[in-house]
């Protein structure tokens, strides 16, 4: 099963204009959750999903700014690190999108920290 859980950085291009977003993604089995944040006016939103093996499809929907729900679906890349697909707002407008896992991996910095931390436990723990 794909896992797209941490946090991935896109765009997706409205009327030919890119707009840079950062999502952090949740998965639960297939159940997807989450936030994003654009990076512009419509500012954070809160998604819900699917992840069925490869194929993602999420609803999007602003927390302020937008009443409007997107609906987004894509396709996960083999190595994981890598979405693209398409946005829709009801039938008249859409487009492209695309994210790549950051490397601000909170998850993967936590686990080197601590196997750190238990290495050095190993040096200073008294006999």
């Amino acid at each position: 099963m794909a896992d797209v859980n941490g946090t991935w950085l896109g765009t997706y291009w409205q009327q030919g204009i890119p707009n840079r977003f950062e999502a952090v993604l949740v998965q639960s089995g297939e159940t997807l959750s989450g936030s994003i944040l654009d990076d512009n006016y419509l500012g954070e939103a809160y998604l819900k999903g699917k992840v069925i093996g490869r194929q993602i499809s999420f609803t999007k929907r602003y927390l302020i700014t937008s009443p409007a729900p997107i609906k987004y679906t894509g396709t996960l890349s083999d190595n994981e690190d890598y979405i693209q697909g398409k946005w829709q707002i009801g039938w008249r407008h859409s487009g492209a999108w695309e994210a790549r896992r950051s490397q601000d991996n909170l998850t993967t910095d936590l686990e080197d920290v601590l196997k750190v931390m238990i290495d050095v436990s190993n040096i200073f723990t008294p006999p």
